[in-house]
């Protein structure tokens, strides 16, 4: 594996770096984002900016890693590690496959459950939508997207317009709600289209 030329991809949906793991809740939220999504890596004594920092202590970060996978996701995941040395500093590879037992929920500080998704290079909370999707998922591998008049008529709207909701969604083009929000989720794991969820209500924009 070369190790230059996956940091020089930078973080994105299957990739992402640690310069450290601080906390079993923050990096069980990434690991259960890829397992949601088509898995992803984790390249750990590599800062943001790509800088190789050099893993100082492997036990104790394969320890929270482990502690991660098991204790603060649900249903556990198993993480396989790889060593890798660059220029005398280590790089701990944890690669987390896509699992066919979604969703998975990471548990957070407030002590609940929440489900994540991987969306460009980011690990964003799932809405009920998007949770629905996920469970409802396990039987196809992955999305495939065949963009009908429907798909395109939401990314125009989105190539003039901020954000849309499902309900303005739905009036723009006559939509069931269903209907629409099984187009939006599958747009949104496929990396299309972003769902942000706030406590008053979720809206999409282009990714």
């Amino acid at each position: 594996m070369n190790i230059k030329r996956l940091i020089l991809e930078g973080e994105t949906v299957t990739q992402d770096f640690k310069k450290t793991i601080t906390s079993c809740e923050k990096i069980a939220k990434t690991m259960v984002s890829f397992a949601n999504n088509k898995g992803g890596r984790l390249l750990i004594g590599v800062a943001d900016d790509g800088t190789i920092k050099g893993v100082k202590d492997e036990e104790e970060e394969r320890y929270m890693i482990t502690k991660a996978a098991h204790f603060f996701a649900k249903p556990a995941l198993e993480p396989n590690f790889e060593e890798v040395y660059v220029d005398d500093k280590l790089v701990l590879i944890v690669e987390i496959p896509e699992s066919d037992l979604k969703p998975h929920y990471a548990l957070g500080d407030d002590g609940k459950w929440w489900v994540y998704v991987r969306v460009k290079d980011k690990s964003v909370l799932a809405s009920k939508i998007v949770v629905d999707v996920l469970k409802r998922s396990n039987d196809d591998k992955g999305v495939l997207i065949e963009y009908s008049t429907k798909e395109k008529a939401l990314l125009e709207y989105l190539e003039t317009h901020d954000r849309i909701t499902v309900k303005e969604y739905c009036t723009l083009l006559n939509l069931s709600r269903r209907r629409a929000q099984r187009i939006m989720v599958d747009l949104v794991l496929s990396g299309v289209i972003r769902v942000h969820t706030t406590e008053k209500e979720e809206f999409y924009t282009a990714a």
